[in-house]
Protein backbone atom coordinates (compact mmCIF):
# COMPACT_ATOMS: atom_id res chain seq x y z
CA UNK A 1 0.00 0.00 0.00
CA UNK A 2 1.69 3.53 -0.85
CA UNK A 3 1.10 5.34 2.51
CA UNK A 4 1.39 8.57 0.72
CA UNK A 5 -2.04 8.73 -0.94
CA UNK A 6 -4.66 10.44 0.48
CA UNK A 7 -7.48 8.38 2.22
CA UNK A 8 -10.17 7.33 -0.46
CA UNK A 9 -13.21 5.81 -1.25
CA UNK A 10 -13.15 3.79 -4.31
CA UNK A 11 -14.80 0.14 -5.90
CA UNK A 12 -14.05 -2.54 -4.24
CA UNK A 13 -12.00 -5.05 -5.52
CA UNK A 14 -11.58 -9.08 -4.91
CA UNK A 15 -7.66 -8.55 -5.04
CA UNK A 16 -6.94 -9.78 -0.99
CA UNK A 17 -8.41 -13.10 0.60
CA UNK A 18 -11.92 -12.10 2.67
CA UNK A 19 -12.38 -14.75 3.80
CA UNK A 20 -8.97 -15.96 5.48
CA UNK A 21 -8.86 -15.28 9.45
CA UNK A 22 -6.14 -15.76 12.20
CA UNK A 23 -7.40 -19.60 12.72
CA UNK A 24 -5.94 -20.39 9.50
CA UNK A 25 -2.38 -19.56 11.45
CA UNK A 26 -3.37 -22.44 13.92
CA UNK A 27 -5.02 -25.03 12.38
CA UNK A 28 -3.53 -28.72 11.56
CA UNK A 29 -0.11 -28.10 11.30
CA UNK A 30 0.24 -24.74 13.64
CA UNK A 31 -1.81 -26.53 16.35
CA UNK A 32 0.96 -26.97 18.39
CA UNK A 33 2.40 -23.19 18.27
CA UNK A 34 1.94 -20.35 20.31
CA UNK A 35 -1.28 -18.71 18.86
CA UNK A 36 -0.51 -15.03 18.41
CA UNK A 37 -2.30 -15.07 15.68
CA UNK A 38 -6.13 -15.19 17.04
CA UNK A 39 -7.65 -12.24 18.97
CA UNK A 40 -9.39 -14.68 21.28
CA UNK A 41 -8.20 -14.10 25.10
CA UNK A 42 -6.09 -16.51 26.50
CA UNK A 43 -7.08 -18.49 29.56
CA UNK A 44 -10.65 -18.22 28.53
CA UNK A 45 -13.54 -19.47 29.21
CA UNK A 46 -13.01 -19.40 32.90
CA UNK A 47 -14.03 -22.16 34.85
CA UNK A 48 -16.99 -20.88 36.67
CA UNK A 49 -18.29 -19.95 32.86
CA UNK A 50 -17.06 -23.39 31.63
CA UNK A 51 -19.40 -24.76 35.15
CA UNK A 52 -22.27 -21.92 33.79
CA UNK A 53 -22.39 -23.68 30.40
CA UNK A 54 -22.25 -27.32 31.24
CA UNK A 55 -25.15 -26.65 33.69
CA UNK A 56 -27.10 -25.64 30.66
CA UNK A 57 -26.72 -29.23 29.03
CA UNK A 58 -29.42 -30.59 30.94
CA UNK A 59 -31.85 -28.09 28.96
CA UNK A 60 -31.12 -29.43 25.36
CA UNK A 61 -34.18 -31.49 25.03
CA UNK A 62 -36.39 -28.54 24.78
CA UNK A 63 -36.02 -25.81 22.37
CA UNK A 64 -33.91 -22.65 22.62
CA UNK A 65 -35.62 -19.80 24.60
CA UNK A 66 -33.73 -16.60 24.03
CA UNK A 67 -35.82 -14.62 26.25
CA UNK A 68 -33.70 -14.23 29.47
CA UNK A 69 -30.78 -13.76 27.69
CA UNK A 70 -32.09 -10.80 25.47
CA UNK A 71 -33.54 -9.25 28.49
CA UNK A 72 -29.58 -9.04 30.50
CA UNK A 73 -28.05 -8.16 27.48
CA UNK A 74 -30.86 -5.28 27.08
CA UNK A 75 -30.51 -4.54 30.53
CA UNK A 76 -26.40 -4.13 30.68
CA UNK A 77 -26.78 -1.55 28.15
CA UNK A 78 -30.07 0.09 29.93
CA UNK A 79 -31.88 -0.54 26.73
CA UNK A 80 -35.61 -1.72 25.88
CA UNK A 81 -35.65 -5.49 24.91
CA UNK A 82 -36.59 -4.90 21.39
CA UNK A 83 -33.31 -2.91 20.38
CA UNK A 84 -31.51 -6.24 21.08
CA UNK A 85 -31.23 -9.46 18.70
CA UNK A 86 -29.15 -12.44 19.51
CA UNK A 87 -26.90 -13.70 16.96
CA UNK A 88 -24.76 -16.69 16.48
CA UNK A 89 -21.60 -14.29 17.18
CA UNK A 90 -21.03 -11.22 15.12
CA UNK A 91 -20.51 -12.92 11.56
CA UNK A 92 -24.18 -14.12 11.56
CA UNK A 93 -24.25 -10.68 12.68
CA UNK A 94 -23.07 -9.72 8.96
CA UNK A 95 -24.81 -11.84 6.97
CA UNK A 96 -27.80 -10.75 8.44
CA UNK A 97 -26.89 -6.76 7.64
CA UNK A 98 -26.31 -7.71 4.58
CA UNK A 99 -29.21 -9.98 3.06
CA UNK A 100 -31.82 -7.86 5.18
CA UNK A 101 -31.45 -4.62 4.10
CA UNK A 102 -32.15 -2.74 1.54
CA UNK A 103 -29.23 -1.05 0.36
CA UNK A 104 -27.99 0.51 -2.68
CA UNK A 105 -24.17 1.68 -2.08
CA UNK A 106 -22.81 0.06 1.14
CA UNK A 107 -18.97 1.38 1.63
CA UNK A 108 -16.95 -0.46 4.42
CA UNK A 109 -13.99 1.49 6.01
CA UNK A 110 -10.80 -0.50 5.91
CA UNK A 111 -8.47 -1.83 6.97
CA UNK A 112 -10.52 -3.88 9.19
CA UNK A 113 -12.37 -7.20 9.83
CA UNK A 114 -13.18 -8.60 6.50
CA UNK A 115 -16.44 -10.52 6.95
CA UNK A 116 -18.69 -7.66 6.51
CA UNK A 117 -17.56 -6.79 3.29
CA UNK A 118 -17.25 -10.95 2.15
CA UNK A 119 -21.37 -10.81 3.37
CA UNK A 120 -21.99 -8.31 0.98
CA UNK A 121 -20.12 -9.48 -1.23
CA UNK A 122 -22.04 -13.22 -1.04
CA UNK A 123 -25.26 -10.75 -1.08
CA UNK A 124 -25.00 -9.01 -4.25
CA UNK A 125 -24.16 -6.38 -3.62
CA UNK A 126 -21.53 -3.99 -5.23
CA UNK A 127 -19.54 -2.72 -1.78
CA UNK A 128 -17.20 0.45 -1.91
CA UNK A 129 -14.10 1.05 0.63
CA UNK A 130 -13.00 3.71 2.19
CA UNK A 131 -8.80 2.70 2.60
CA UNK A 132 -7.52 4.48 5.80
CA UNK A 133 -3.80 5.63 5.76
CA UNK A 134 -0.87 4.18 7.62
CA UNK A 135 0.95 7.60 7.37
CA UNK A 136 -2.00 9.04 9.45
CA UNK A 137 -2.42 6.60 12.22
CA UNK A 138 -5.15 4.60 10.30
CA UNK A 139 -7.43 7.39 11.80
CA UNK A 140 -11.07 8.30 10.06
CA UNK A 141 -11.49 11.16 8.05
CA UNK A 142 -15.12 11.41 8.07
CA UNK A 143 -15.16 13.47 5.04
CA UNK A 144 -13.94 9.98 3.23
CA UNK A 145 -16.73 8.58 3.18
CA UNK A 146 -18.74 9.33 0.49
CA UNK A 147 -22.10 11.29 1.21
CA UNK A 148 -24.41 8.72 -1.00
CA UNK A 149 -23.25 5.90 0.91
CA UNK A 150 -26.29 4.25 2.69
CA UNK A 151 -24.74 1.79 4.68
CA UNK A 152 -21.11 2.15 6.07
CA UNK A 153 -19.33 -0.41 8.05
CA UNK A 154 -16.37 0.54 10.62
CA UNK A 155 -14.62 -1.56 13.31
CA UNK A 156 -13.84 0.08 16.88
CA UNK A 157 -11.57 -0.48 18.11
CA UNK A 158 -10.69 -1.73 14.18
CA UNK A 159 -9.17 -4.96 13.64
CA UNK A 160 -6.58 -5.48 12.64
CA UNK A 161 -5.11 -1.95 12.74
CA UNK A 162 -6.15 -1.44 16.86
CA UNK A 163 -6.57 2.19 16.55
CA UNK A 164 -9.94 3.49 19.03
CA UNK A 165 -12.02 5.99 16.96
CA UNK A 166 -13.76 8.68 18.84
CA UNK A 167 -17.14 8.05 19.30
CA UNK A 168 -18.00 11.72 18.23
CA UNK A 169 -16.31 11.36 14.72
CA UNK A 170 -17.93 7.94 14.38
CA UNK A 171 -21.21 9.74 15.45
CA UNK A 172 -20.78 12.27 12.84
CA UNK A 173 -21.25 9.60 10.23
CA UNK A 174 -25.00 9.53 10.62
CA UNK A 175 -26.83 10.79 8.00
CA UNK A 176 -30.94 10.02 7.33
CA UNK A 177 -31.36 7.06 5.63
CA UNK A 178 -28.36 5.77 6.05
CA UNK A 179 -27.28 2.47 8.66
CA UNK A 180 -24.30 3.22 10.56
CA UNK A 181 -22.85 -0.18 11.55
CA UNK A 182 -20.14 0.27 14.32
CA UNK A 183 -18.55 -3.40 15.08
CA UNK A 184 -17.85 -3.11 18.87
CA UNK A 185 -16.31 -6.70 18.97
CA UNK A 186 -13.55 -5.66 21.32
CA UNK A 187 -14.59 -3.02 22.88
CA UNK A 188 -14.97 -4.49 26.13
CA UNK A 189 -11.03 -5.08 25.74
CA UNK A 190 -10.81 -1.26 26.32
CA UNK A 191 -10.71 0.42 29.91
CA UNK A 192 -13.92 1.67 30.96
CA UNK A 193 -14.99 0.76 27.53
CA UNK A 194 -14.24 4.39 26.27
CA UNK A 195 -15.50 5.83 22.78
CA UNK A 196 -18.29 3.31 22.94
CA UNK A 197 -21.69 3.32 21.10
CA UNK A 198 -23.22 0.68 22.19
CA UNK A 199 -26.53 2.05 24.63
CA UNK A 200 -26.99 5.27 22.43
CA UNK A 201 -30.27 5.72 20.90
CA UNK A 202 -29.45 9.28 19.83
CA UNK A 203 -27.82 8.05 16.35
CA UNK A 204 -30.04 7.76 13.78
CA UNK A 205 -29.45 4.91 11.86
CA UNK A 206 -27.07 2.98 14.04
CA UNK A 207 -26.45 -0.29 14.66
CA UNK A 208 -23.46 -1.13 16.88
CA UNK A 209 -22.23 -5.23 17.28
CA UNK A 210 -20.53 -6.87 19.82
CA UNK A 211 -19.12 -10.01 20.19
CA UNK A 212 -18.90 -12.84 23.66
CA UNK A 213 -16.66 -14.61 21.84
CA UNK A 214 -13.24 -12.68 22.69
CA UNK A 215 -13.17 -11.86 25.81
CA UNK A 216 -14.52 -15.17 27.17
CA UNK A 217 -12.89 -16.90 24.83
CA UNK A 218 -16.35 -18.66 23.22
CA UNK A 219 -15.77 -18.60 19.35
CA UNK A 220 -16.81 -22.25 19.29
CA UNK A 221 -19.86 -21.57 21.11
CA UNK A 222 -20.68 -18.36 18.84
CA UNK A 223 -22.58 -15.90 20.73
CA UNK A 224 -23.03 -11.99 19.66
CA UNK A 225 -25.61 -9.64 20.02
CA UNK A 226 -27.40 -6.58 17.75
CA UNK A 227 -28.10 -3.39 18.99
CA UNK A 228 -30.16 -1.14 17.08
CA UNK A 229 -33.80 0.82 16.63
CA UNK A 230 -36.30 -1.88 16.91
CA UNK A 231 -37.47 -1.96 13.41
CA UNK A 232 -34.13 -2.62 12.11
CA UNK A 233 -33.77 -5.63 15.10
CA UNK A 234 -36.83 -7.12 13.71
CA UNK A 235 -36.53 -6.87 9.85
CA UNK A 236 -32.30 -8.77 10.76
CA UNK A 237 -34.53 -11.14 13.17
CA UNK A 238 -36.80 -12.11 9.75
CA UNK A 239 -34.17 -12.91 8.03
CA UNK A 240 -32.19 -15.27 11.11
CA UNK A 241 -33.28 -19.29 10.78
CA UNK A 242 -35.70 -20.58 13.59
CA UNK A 243 -33.48 -20.82 17.04
CA UNK A 244 -30.42 -19.50 15.74
CA UNK A 245 -28.65 -19.02 18.92
CA UNK A 246 -28.33 -22.51 21.07
CA UNK A 247 -29.09 -23.15 24.85
CA UNK A 248 -25.50 -23.51 25.95
CA UNK A 249 -24.66 -19.85 24.04
CA UNK A 250 -27.79 -18.17 25.47
CA UNK A 251 -26.58 -19.28 29.24
CA UNK A 252 -23.23 -17.99 28.54
CA UNK A 253 -24.72 -14.48 26.55
CA UNK A 254 -26.37 -14.62 30.28
CA UNK A 255 -23.80 -14.99 32.24
CA UNK A 256 -21.38 -12.77 30.60
CA UNK A 257 -23.53 -9.49 30.93
CA UNK A 258 -23.61 -10.40 34.81
CA UNK A 259 -22.32 -8.05 36.94
CA UNK A 260 -19.70 -10.49 37.82
CA UNK A 261 -18.34 -10.69 34.71
CA UNK A 262 -18.32 -7.26 33.74
CA UNK A 263 -16.19 -6.44 36.47
CA UNK A 264 -13.78 -9.52 35.74
CA UNK A 265 -13.96 -8.00 31.82
CA UNK A 266 -12.98 -4.69 33.39
CA UNK A 267 -10.30 -6.25 35.00
CA UNK A 268 -8.84 -7.69 32.10
CA UNK A 269 -9.04 -4.59 30.06
CA UNK A 270 -6.52 -2.94 32.49
CA UNK A 271 -4.43 -5.87 32.46
CA UNK A 272 -4.08 -6.20 28.17
CA UNK A 273 -3.84 -2.96 28.88
CA UNK A 274 -0.38 -3.05 30.35
CA UNK A 275 0.73 -6.11 28.54
CA UNK A 276 0.18 -4.24 25.23
CA UNK A 277 2.25 -1.76 26.74
CA UNK A 278 4.79 -3.96 27.70
CA UNK A 279 4.90 -5.97 23.74
CA UNK A 280 4.63 -2.48 22.04
CA UNK A 281 8.04 -1.10 24.43
CA UNK A 282 9.68 -4.55 23.20
CA UNK A 283 8.81 -3.96 19.83
CA UNK A 284 10.26 -1.09 20.04
CA UNK A 285 14.03 -2.10 20.24
CA UNK A 286 13.49 -3.58 16.49
CA UNK A 287 12.84 0.32 15.22
CA UNK A 288 16.21 -0.11 13.68
CA UNK A 289 15.53 -3.07 11.82
CA UNK A 290 12.54 -0.98 10.05
CA UNK A 291 9.70 -2.54 12.74
CA UNK A 292 6.64 0.23 12.90
CA UNK A 293 3.93 -0.29 15.04
CA UNK A 294 1.14 1.36 14.14
CA UNK A 295 -1.02 2.85 16.62
CA UNK A 296 -1.84 3.98 19.43
CA UNK A 297 -2.89 0.65 19.90
CA UNK A 298 -6.34 0.19 21.81
CA UNK A 299 -7.31 -3.10 21.30
CA UNK A 300 -6.01 -6.42 22.63
CA UNK A 301 -3.51 -6.54 19.55
CA UNK A 302 -1.05 -4.57 17.84
CA UNK A 303 -0.32 -4.34 14.20
CA UNK A 304 3.22 -4.14 12.79
CA UNK A 305 4.76 -3.47 9.22
CA UNK A 306 8.53 -4.60 9.31
CA UNK A 307 10.51 -5.62 5.62
CA UNK A 308 10.59 -9.16 4.71
CA UNK A 309 6.99 -9.90 7.01
CA UNK A 310 6.08 -12.81 5.44
CA UNK A 311 9.67 -14.58 5.65
CA UNK A 312 9.70 -13.29 9.22
CA UNK A 313 6.27 -14.89 9.61
CA UNK A 314 7.56 -17.87 8.34
CA UNK A 315 10.88 -18.28 10.16
CA UNK A 316 8.76 -17.38 13.67
CA UNK A 317 6.61 -20.77 12.88
CA UNK A 318 9.81 -22.52 12.92
CA UNK A 319 10.33 -21.26 16.24
CA UNK A 320 7.14 -21.95 17.73
CA UNK A 321 4.73 -19.12 17.17
CA UNK A 322 2.03 -18.21 15.07
CA UNK A 323 0.74 -14.60 14.01
CA UNK A 324 -1.63 -12.94 11.91
CA UNK A 325 -0.59 -12.08 8.32
CA UNK A 326 -1.46 -8.62 6.88
CA UNK A 327 -2.25 -8.77 3.51
CA UNK A 328 -5.76 -10.12 3.04
CA UNK A 329 -6.73 -7.01 4.78
CA UNK A 330 -7.17 -4.38 1.56
CA UNK A 331 -5.14 -1.28 2.40
CA UNK A 332 -2.61 -3.62 3.70
CA UNK A 333 0.34 -5.61 1.98
CA UNK A 334 2.79 -8.43 2.62
CA UNK A 335 4.91 -6.31 4.85
CA UNK A 336 2.20 -6.05 7.78
CA UNK A 337 1.98 -8.92 10.67
CA UNK A 338 -1.14 -8.44 13.55
CA UNK A 339 -0.06 -9.69 16.95
CA UNK A 340 -2.52 -10.91 19.72
CA UNK A 341 -1.31 -9.14 23.52
CA UNK A 342 -0.23 -11.92 25.70
CA UNK A 343 1.51 -12.22 28.96
CA UNK A 344 3.96 -10.80 29.78
CA UNK A 345 5.95 -14.17 29.73
CA UNK A 346 4.41 -15.09 26.46
CA UNK A 347 5.51 -11.72 24.99
CA UNK A 348 9.12 -11.97 26.25
CA UNK A 349 9.29 -15.72 24.75
CA UNK A 350 8.01 -14.22 21.61
CA UNK A 351 10.10 -11.02 21.54
CA UNK A 352 13.49 -13.58 21.84
CA UNK A 353 11.97 -15.69 19.21
CA UNK A 354 11.67 -12.22 16.78
CA UNK A 355 14.57 -11.65 17.13
CA UNK A 356 16.24 -14.65 15.63
CA UNK A 357 13.37 -14.25 12.39
CA UNK A 358 14.60 -11.18 11.83
CA UNK A 359 16.30 -10.24 8.76
CA UNK A 360 20.04 -10.17 9.72
CA UNK A 361 21.91 -6.73 9.00
CA UNK A 362 23.29 -5.82 5.59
Amino acid sequence: MDTHTPMRAEPGTRGHDLRHHGDAEVRDDGSALVDLAVNVRADTPPVWLREHVAASLGSLAAYPDGRAARAAVAQRHGLPVERVLLTAGAAEAFVLLARALKVRRPVVVHPQFTEPEAALRDAGHTVGRVLLRAADGFRLDPAAVPEDADLVVVGNPTNPTSVLHPAGVLAGLARPGRTLVVDEAFMDAVPGEREALAGRVDVPGLVVLRSLTKTWGLAGLRIGYVLAAPETVAELERAQPLWPVSTPALAAAEACVAPRALAEAAHAAHRVAADRAHLVAGLGEFAGAGLRVAGPAEGPFVLVRLPHAAAVRHRLRGLGFAVRRGDTFPGLDEEWLRLAVRDRATSDRFLRALERAMPAPA
